[in-house]
C-alpha cells in the first residue's frame, strides 16, 4: 500500500517538475499528441524509477 501512494506521490511531483521544461520544441508542430504520450510516459518513467530506489533505499536498513 506504501508503495502505491509513493508511485502516485512521485508521478505528480514528476508532472509538476517537469512542467518546468518546454519539451514542445522537440517535437514537430503537427505532432501534439505524440508529445503528451511522450510527456505522460516520461512521468511514469520517473516515477517509477524513484519509487523502487527509495523504497529499496529504506528496506534495505530493515
Amino acid at each position: 500500500m506504501i508503495k502505491i501512494s509513493m508511485y502516485i506521490l512521485f508521478f505528480f511531483l514528476s508532472l509538476w517538475s517537469l512542467d518546468g521544461l518546454n519539451i514542445n520544441k522537440l517535437f514537430k508542430q503537427s505532432r501534439v499528441y505524440q508529445a503528451r504520450i511522450t510527456y505522460m510516459l516520461i512521468c511514469i518513467s520517473i516515477s517509477y524509477l524513484v519509487t523502487n530506489f527509495i523504497y529499496d533505499f529504506i528496506t534495505c536498513f530493515k
